[in-house]
């Protein structure tokens, strides 16, 4: 082996940095285009925008996919048949000829003394000198009694740097257009000229978080003296992407809840005795550990900012309105919103029967026509029944009124404090919408709403302090998700099912010619037995670009096949009122078998509904799918899914394997989150996490913590300090203006 390739073997990544001796910051580095790095000409700088690569800084944040270790340079002799390997010599031959359908064929003869190796490449943009020094990286073989390499990467010797020799190689994903080789170097000059780079962290933080400083992260990211460089390197690349989320939700959460005047809602009294006495079980220790949080935040001079998780069934329906019922006790309002008109329906349903169960309901139609002081007098909340609207866009109801009520008289008893609960849709954010005093705003499946439309509500009303914000999940989120996706926002979680609560079980069968006929078989059965039906289908109406049942069609077969039992049909194209109807016949029995859509796939509470069965179950998310199983088994009776699987993918097939396996929602939602990948995290209107390069919020969970306790201190210790802005300045460049995605939470 020739000195030469000895030195290049035996000093691996000797390749120094050039640079001007100033540390530039990677803000700085974001604000230089791309093409200021020499060998991207305008042709690859447009390859490079498409994939995101805009500044020189994001050249530098481009992660490796995986590394060719090529540290050892073997001689020819010796080197390992079949394996990945480095070997170097002298070119004795070269040649370019044309070959069968227009390809060229490139042959070279490598010799290093030792032995020589035949090597080809076909259809290549390479041209070889004899005598010439080079290096060759790829998979010896065998051809006959000829050793020989197709298609190796090779560094011309007489071109410093060698980037493919004598050290671990970083191998991207592919860019079309663009040669790997092309890029590699491109990133090597970046690099060069880039280091070293201003760290926003100081010693003591990365000794705390055991942490390399950010130039070496960068720089051996790239390229590695040994693979053990990695890691570290990665790690720390890791914790700044965190690191960035982190302070903005943390800083967000300061100004926006930390240091602001909340409502005063710290009166625990008859109300919330009552209620909580009239409950016919005891509250489990999540239930009472998550209420206990919640009052306690209520009661504090800044406003509650709190999501409440929990299991499907697990019981936070009653936790939050003893939290509504504490801010009606302490003088002032509570609003509910929710994202459908089922769902809000079924939640002012329920408060009502429990507020009546609990002796606290009004008279209803009483004389409305003077108002309500006449009604109710100046009694104060612990003698008076409690005043519950529901406000939906095609009507408005009232626990004090047996039919519907003008939607203005009904705004009207909201402004002058008449209402002390208001349940509803999207109809509580509309301009024509004032509160009295709002004292504390809940967001039901707070997911999906927009960012705008979870604050507006809350924002509606400031005069008493900003209102008390919690937002509630019936999906279930890991912790480290939790942390990620609502920095901001301190957690309860309930995971223990109340007592009582029956087994699930959960089976799949093939869509094929027998589908229909076992489906039907399980219906009769149930229905039989006295209990009642949910049959979900992914579509409203049959399509002819999808292949997959529609509610109506399933509806008209049902009907049909099992003429004996009384079928419904709800879909989200139905008015309000049909709706409503539809619903309450299910709810009361005067339906066995409810076809129906997705906008049944939560919270709707029918204990006597033992069966859902899902058509195309392969269509549907896993959190979904589970939202949809938890309809059922909600009574004393043990509950059944029936999922009917079409021909799917992979993914699908591993999403009904889950919902077979087990009903832990925490479970599934880590499967679920490893199939569908971190990128989606944030949503569609909330980008964030799909702008993770080295990141995994499964793998990394303990930097999300750590970056989260970092943010948290460098927040509460000075909200203006140099780290806090530095962080946030980055957080604007690589992920957005906060307010895009952030919002007010």
């Amino acid at each position: 082996m020739s000195a030469r390739l000895r030195a290049i073997a035996t000093n691996i990544g000797s390749m120094t940095s050039s640079n001007d001796g100033n540390e530039r910051s990677l803000v700085y580095l974001a604000a230089l285009p791309v093409d200021m790095v020499k060998g991207i000409g305008p042709k690859n700088l447009k390859k490079l925008t498409s994939h995101g690569i805009r500044s020189v800084a994001d050249l530098l944040l481009t992660p490796p996919r995986r590394y060719l270790d090529r540290s050892q340079l073997f001689d020819i002799a010796s080197a390992p048949i079949g394996e990945e390997v480095t070997i170097g010599g002298v070119v004795t031959a070269f040649s370019k000829r044309r070959i069968s359908r227009g390809r060229t064929m490139v042959e070279a003869k490598v010799s290093d003394g030792t032995r020589t190796v035949r090597v080809v490449w076909f259809n290549p943009y390479i041209k070889l000198d004899e005598g010439e020094e080079v290096a060759l990286s790829g998979t010896l073989e065998t051809f006959g009694t000829t050793l020989q390499m197709k298609g190796p990467d090779v560094d011309r010797l007489s071109r410093e740097p060698a980037l493919t020799t004598g050290r671990v190689v970083p191998v991207y994903s592919t860019i079309s257009g663009i040669n790997a080789a092309t890029l590699r170097s491109s990133i090597d000059n970046a690099v060069r000229r880039a280091i070293p780079v201003r760290d926003v962290l100081d010693e003591a933080t990365l000794d705390a978080y055991d942490l390399v400083d950010r130039s070496f992260a960068i720089e051996r990211i790239h390229f590695p003296e040994t693979l053990s460089d990695v890691g570290p390197a990665r790690r720390r690349l890791v914790f700044d992407e965190f690191l960035r989320i982190q302070m903005a939700l943390r800083v967000r959460a300061y100004d926006e809840f930390e240091t602001q005047v909340g409502v005063s809602n710290s009166v625990r009294g008859p109300l919330l005795e009552r209620y909580i006495g009239s409950l016919p079980f005891e509250l489990t220790p999540d239930q009472g550990k998550a209420l206990s949080e919640i009052l306690h935040d209520m009661e504090a001079g800044t406003p509650l900012h709190r999501l409440l998780q929990g299991e499907v069934g697990s019981g936070k329906t009653v936790v939050v309105i003893a939290a509504l019922l504490t801010s009606v006790e302490s003088g002032h309002q509570a609003a509910f919103m929710a994202p459908t008109e089922v769902l809000a329906t079924q939640h002012y349903l329920g408060t009502i029967r429990s507020l009546a169960e609990a002796g606290m309901a009004p008279v209803a139609d009483a004389d409305l026509r003077t108002g309500t002081a006449s009604l109710f007098g100046s009694e104060p909340p612990a003698t008076r029944p409690v005043r519950v609207a529901l406000f939906t866009s095609g009507r408005v109801l009232v626990n004090f009124s047996r039919s519907e009520v003008n939607r203005t008289r009904a705004l009207e008893w909201l402004a002058d404090g008449t209402i002390d609960i208001a349940f509803g849709t999207h109809a509580l954010i509309q301009p024509d919408v004032s509160f009295h005093s709002l004292g504390i705003t809940v967001v039901d499946e707070q997911h999906r709403f927009g960012v705008e439309q979870r604050v507006h509500l809350r924002d509606s009303d400031r005069r008493d302090g900003v209102p008390d914000l919690l937002l509630m999940t019936a999906t279930p989120i890991p912790r480290t998700f939790v942390m990620a996706l609502y920095g901001d926002l301190e957690v309860s979680t309930i995971v223990t099912m109340p007592p009582g609560r029956t087994e699930l079980e959960t089976a799949a069968i093939n869509a094929d010619a027998e589908a229909d006929t076992a489906v039907d078989s399980q219906i009769r059965s149930v229905v039989a037995s006295g209990n009642q039906v949910f049959v979900v289908c992914p579509l409203v109406e049959p399509s002819d670009k999808i292949d997959a049942r529609s509610a109506t069609e399933e509806y008209l077969r049902v009907a049909g096949s099992l003429r004996d039992l009384r079928v419904g049909l709800l879909h989200g194209q139905m008015t309000s009122s049909d709706k409503a109807e539809v619903m309450e016949a299910f709810r009361v029995g005067a339906i066995d078998v409810l076809i129906a859509t997705t906008v049944i796939e939560v919270g709707i509470d029918v204990p006597n509904a033992t069966l859902i069965v899902v058509w195309n179950a392969e269509r549907f998310g896993l959190s979904q799918l589970h939202q949809l199983r938890g309809r059922v088994g909600r009574g004393s009776h043990p509950g059944r899914c029936l999922l009917v699987v079409d021909a799917s993918t992979p993914d699908a097939e591993r999403r009904v394997d889950a919902m077979v396996a087990t009903t832990d929602g925490f479970e599934l939602a880590e499967v679920d989150l490893r199939i569908r990948g971190h990128g989606t995290i944030f949503g569609s209107s909330q980008s964030g996490a799909g702008d993770l390069r080295f990141g995994d919020l499964l793998r990394d969970g303990d930097l999300v913590i750590a970056a989260s306790e970092c943010a948290t201190r460098a927040v509460a210790e000075d909200r203006t300090g140099r780290l806090v802005l530095e962080v946030l300045e980055e957080f604007r460049i690589f992920i957005g203006e906060s307010d895009e995605w952030l919002g007010k939470s």
